[in-house]
């Protein structure tokens, strides 16, 4: 069975000032177009398919004509919801949407109960693992602990359970949405952190024959059998060195696998600039980067005269100017910004403490900090969704 796997579309989603929906919206043609020319039996969406709980008009009317492409090709769909999305909202209708060959699997108490496609070879069992947040989920999973590895281990022992009830050679399919260790990370993906903790073992989802994931930006190879597709366009520029793809996975009649990378449209590369301003206005090597999306990091000690507009007089597609004097990382002058540049808020309050104090946080205090952000950012998540 050949599947194409890809996720994190961020329907609605901009680009600095740029807004992206024809960007996407090309996208989602390659993907109709890789579908029908390299004769794919199923399409996977492992979550975020939107940028928010609830996006904008044109990102729902790009939704709905991916879906309609899609159907009529006759070629069924797997997806998930992601942390962006709102479950609820993404699920409504499924069922009617299901019998267009479309399976949404955003109830996590359906995590158990799988899509199944034959091929010639056999039944396939597509199992939806939509984002699990600890706090909202773990009375539906029976875990004690709340983290984003118990969860999962709960859903992948229903996976399980229902697999091993399965006739003999069947195959299956993991769609999830989780940060998983070994995966790096973007600056364009929203923080999961649970407990201290965002990343959960890839030995999570051992046992099936693919684990198609999806949360994090760049394509990724985890193990063969695991593997984020990444997200098909740029989101910030941290991913400037980004391939962005999708995978196509041949899923042997033995479960073995095999995975290409298939490109996708560029609507304009990505380019990170740093130097004195009449420097990076002369350098005649930067001239390659002269119709690229721009983030530029002036070093001038001290702060040019009009320098956003004298960078796009050569570089007019700049959208990012961030200001970095060369100083030493003792100079009373180096900006608060810098100094927490890296540092999570965990850190940051912990260092605060230990300012104001004379001493950073005990074990208790920093369970207590580590407690009071995982409560704000659930409330958040609570919030959003319920919109």
């Amino acid at each position: 069975m050949k599947l194409l796997h890809t996720s994190d579309w961020h329907l609605g989603r901009s680009f600095h000032r740029v807004n992206m929906l024809g960007a996407q919206a090309e996208f989602i043609g390659h993907l109709v177009e890789t579908v029908r020319e390299r004769g794919v039996d199923a399409v996977v969406v492992s979550g975020d398919v939107y940028d928010r709980a609830v996006p904008p008009l044109a990102a729902v009317e790009l939704f709905d004509d991916a879906l309609h492409r899609l159907a009529g090709l006759g070629v069924p769909t797997v997806m998930i919801s992601g942390n962006h999305d709102s479950a609820r909202r993404l699920g409504v209708g499924a069922g009617l949407i299901d019998r267009a060959g479309i399976h949404l699997r955003t109830a996590p108490a359906a995590c158990g109960t799988p899509v199944l496609l034959a091929d010639a070879f056999g039944d396939v069992a597509f199992y939806g693992l939509p984002y699990l947040e600890p706090a909202l989920v773990r009375d539906e999973f029976g875990v004690e602990k709340a983290g984003h590895e118990s969860v999962l281990a709960a859903a992948m022992d229903r996976v399980r359970a229902d697999l091993a009830t399965r006739a003999d050679g069947t195959r299956s399919v993991v769609l999830a949405h989780a940060f998983v260790t070994g995966g790096e990370a973007s600056d364009s993906e929203r923080d999961i952190t649970v407990g201290g903790v965002a990343a959960v073992p890839a030995g999570v989802f051992d046992g099936v024959d693919y684990v198609a994931l999806g949360h994090l930006h760049g394509c990724q190879t985890i193990s063969t059998r695991v593997r984020y597709s990444g997200s098909p366009l740029p989101y910030s520029f941290s991913e400037t060195d980004h391939r962005k793809s999708m995978w196509l996975v041949d899923l042997g009649a033995d479960g073995a696998v095999q995975a290409e990378r298939v490109d996708c449209p560029v609507p304009r590369p990505l380019a990170r600039l740093r130097g004195e301003l009449d420097d990076l206005l002369a350098d005649p090597e930067l001239t390659r980067h002269e119709e690229a999306w721009v983030e530029a990091t002036l070093t001038d000690p001290v702060r040019p005269a009009d320098p956003m507009a004298r960078l796009t007089e050569r570089f007019p597609h700049t959208l990012s100017l961030v200001f970095a004097p060369e100083r030493a990382p003792d100079d009373p002058d180096v900006s608060y910004a810098r100094r927490l540049a890296g540092r999570d808020d965990q850190q940051i309050a912990e260092d605060f403490v230990a300012h104001v104090r004379g001493a950073g946080p005990d074990e208790r205090e920093q369970a207590v900090l580590r407690d009071a952000f995982d409560t704000v950012r659930t409330d958040d998540t609570v919030r959003e969704v319920a919109r």
